[in-house]
């Protein structure tokens, strides 16, 4: 439709959109509905190729609505990248945090994470692979102690501050290793769970009923219908609003 080849880059196809859409614009071709069309057929093009991401399901697929995108399209683009990428299992995570934490490699990720955000330690927790603030924070202070030793970091206010907290904890015993996995709770603690939430949350909205009972009259006994609890929630907020007008005006 563009007249460009499929690996045209994004500047190609754009040129070529404007100038068929130049030609084909409405206002140039009154009345010619064969013109108007094609005019919308272009916007659906450019729509797709205009978008990196479509235009990469275009050109795995050759689909261009999201109609299209579903059935054996969809569980083909399934198979395509099961065959491109491994599914990644817990084993998989297991090993690789077995191998990363204490190599070279998380030292580099530290040591670039500690510039990157000038010390603050808390920021650098949230971006650190396999990171347990509990479990690695003398671990992680030692290396950066001694990259600062060595004039390779700077030490910052901030750094400086937590690592002063640090030094007075109790360090762990094991530090390069991870607690293990709870075992999951049994079908019926779980149950047990959550019927002991269920009665919780229940009596929570029996206590506040029975305060708006007791202040705007009613009958406890009965759950209160929607438009009965509304009326009573509306006159808790028009009491909440007068009392701030008040304490406003003294």
């Amino acid at each position: 439709i563009l007249g460009v080849e499929k690996a045209a880059s994004q500047q190609e196809i754009k040129k070529a959109y404007y100038k068929l859409a130049l030609r084909l614009h409405p206002d140039k071709n009154p009345g010619d509905e064969e013109a108007k069309e094609k005019f919308q057929q272009l916007q659906k093009v450019i729509s797709i190729l205009g978008d990196k991401e479509k235009r990469a399901v275009y050109d795995q697929t050759g689909c261009v609505d999201d109609t299209d995108l579903a059935g054996d399209v969809v569980e083909n683009l399934k198979s395509f990248f099961r065959t491109m990428y491994k599914k990644v299992t817990d084993a998989d995570i297991e090993e690789f945090e077995a191998n990363y934490r204490g190599s070279d490699s998380e030292k580099k990720d530290l040591i670039d994470l500690y510039r990157k955000f000038k010390g603050n330690m808390n920021k650098l927790f949230c971006s650190m692979l396999c990171s347990d603030p509990k479990l690695d924070s003398h671990r992680f202070k030692d290396m950066l102690d001694e990259a600062i030793a060595a004039g390779e970091l700077k030490e910052s206010k901030a750094y400086k501050k937590w690592a002063k907290k640090v030094s007075e904890m109790k360090p762990p015993t094991s530090p390069l290793r991870r607690k293990g996995k709870s075992n999951k709770q049994p079908e019926s603690d779980l149950f047990a769970i959550i019927s002991q939430r269920r009665n919780e949350r229940k009596d929570r909205f029996d206590s506040m009923f029975s305060s708006l009972v007791s202040k705007y009259g009613g009958n406890a006994e009965s759950e209160p219908t929607e438009d009965e609890f509304e009326a009573a929630k509306r006159k808790v907020e028009s009491k909440k609003a007068s009392n701030n007008s008040k304490r406003k005006r003294q």
